[in-house]
């Protein structure tokens, strides 16, 4: 024991701190909570949020029997608390393409990022559209097809997105937009929807980008960025600046396996994937979610080993739950995440078609 002491006393502090001890956190996952009409049917579930009232919302890539290419692969529900369906909103939206988040702001109108389509939509709590940000091609235009991704990326326009991915808000209203694939910013718009301006470039130095994901905003506005394309999340503040940044670094578990393709590398690396970014490396955030107050922590997904982390809003890692698989309690590509309080959660899954209602049971 003196000896293993004396060892510990000239290690690094970094070298102690390499692998942090993160404590599972127990949980349940509801079965059958979501309780769908017999002639209707999820695609792979893109967003999930939720009300005041505690109704779910769900944005999933359904309501399409189409081509690959070109279908109108969006669908937004509506649920009660307890799962059961009331409604449809935007049916047929000009909008609809290819879904990729919801959200719900303060005031409980319904917000929708349609990656296909480049728009994001504010719905009242009715469902009626409010106001509208970014604009569709035009469908008898010759040269309308997928957005190319060169490099580098031609330079963003004020006012329009290129596979936009998600909105959050600050305590004035002004609204946050991931502006996502290509333009790899993110655009501020103030509660009339006036354009602000936007911040951030791709790259991976501070305050560049590579596919910000998805977006949040504590109660000190401070705007958390999933990076996920250079595995951290950014915080700036209102005005754009960089503050920090958090890099989620846990060890993968013995025997974890990707939820589909070949299981990558630490650096997110595997056949299929590109090689050029870390989406796929482990801690690499794909949606992030911060609680109500007065307390907040924030929650955020990975596709491999496919769990998700519990964090301090410093980044400290306070524990982790789930791994990649089919089953209740396992996850496939976790798109995005609701919490509308520290122990109830849910996720939206792309491979599994599926939401999950989590409670966690943390240990006091």
């Amino acid at each position: 024991m003196r000896r293993l002491m004396a060892i510990l006393l000239f290690l690094p502090l970094s070298a102690l701190a390499q692998t942090p001890v993160v404590p599972e956190i127990p949980f349940d996952s509801v079965p059958d909570f979501i309780k769908l009409p017999p002639d209707m049917f999820l695609g792979e579930a893109a967003g999930v949020a939720v009300n005041k009232a505690g109704n779910v919302f769900i944005f999933s890539r359904g309501n399409t029997t189409g081509p690959a290419y070109a279908a109108a692969a969006a669908q937004l529900l509506e649920f009660k608390p307890d799962g059961t369906y009331l409604r449809e909103v935007g049916h047929n939206l000009y909008a609809w393409s290819f879904a990729h988040s919801v959200k719900i702001d303060p005031q409980d109108n319904i917000w929708a990022a349609d990656k296909g389509s480049d728009m994001v939509i504010k719905f009242t709590p009715a469902g009626r559209v409010a106001m509208v940000f970014g604009r569709k091609q035009e469908a008898s235009d010759e040269d309308t097809g997928p957005v190319k991704h060169p490099k580098p990326p031609a330079a963003p326009i004020d006012g329009w997105f290129r596979q936009v991915t998600d909105v959050a808000w600050d305590a004035a209203g002004n609204g946050y937009i991931s502006d996502g694939y290509i333009n790899s910013r993110v655009a501020k718009v103030s509660p009339d929807g006036t354009w602000l301006g936007s911040f951030g470039t791709p790259g991976n130095g501070p305050l560049q980008f590579n596919t910000p994901h998805s977006i949040a905003v504590d109660q000190q506005d401070n705007i958390y960025v999933a990076d996920r394309g250079n595995g951290r999340i950014q915080v700036l503040d209102t005005s754009g600046k960089f503050l920090r940044q958090i890099v989620i670094n846990v060890p993968v578990p013995p025997g974890s396996h990707a939820a589909i393709g070949p299981t990558p590398d630490i650096n997110g690396i595997a056949a299929g994937y590109g090689g050029t970014t870390k989406t796929m490396a482990p801690g690499s955030p794909w949606a992030i979610c911060i609680t109500p107050g007065p307390h907040q922590v924030m929650y955020a997904s990975d596709a491999y080993p496919g769990r998700i982390y519990k964090l301090a809003l410093d980044g400290t890692v306070l524990g982790v739950l789930g791994r990649a698989g089919k089953q209740l309690k396992e996850f496939g590509w976790i798109h995005q995440i609701a919490c509308p309080s520290e122990n109830e959660i849910y996720v939206a899954e792309l491979l599994n078609w599926r939401i999950q209602k989590l409670e966690l049971h943390p240990a006091p």
